[in-house]
């Protein structure tokens, strides 16, 4: 095959699932399965090899995405810095000698 398309890539991954259940092999299909040229394909239309993997149906898609994760680290890192700023402005004072 040359060129392959977006749903050449699926089926190729697809097809490369089911053979390896079949042979009774367990997890997923891995790059090492294919030759150069189909991987290239594969993350050239899907993206990442987990997601490309998410996308023909074989893994099962992540429950958080990558955006909502990051938008709680930064929500906690904001509250983080300003509990330290609140923390710095208030003023302990200082005790008096008697």
């Amino acid at each position: 095959m040359g060129k392959y398309t977006k749903t050449d890539c699926i089926e190729l991954l697809k097809a490369a699932q089911r053979k390896r259940e079949e042979s009774g092999q367990k997890g997923y299909v891995c790059r090492s399965d294919f030759t150069t040229e189909e991987v290239v394909a594969v993350k050239a239309f899907l993206g990442p090899w987990p997601r490309a993997l998410e996308a023909a149906g074989i893994k099962p898609p992540r429950e958080v995405s990558r955006k909502d994760l990051n938008r709680l680290r930064r929500a906690r890192a904001k509250r983080a810095r300003r509990l330290e700023a609140r923390e710095i402005s208030v003023k302990i004072p200082e005790e008096k000698k008697s």
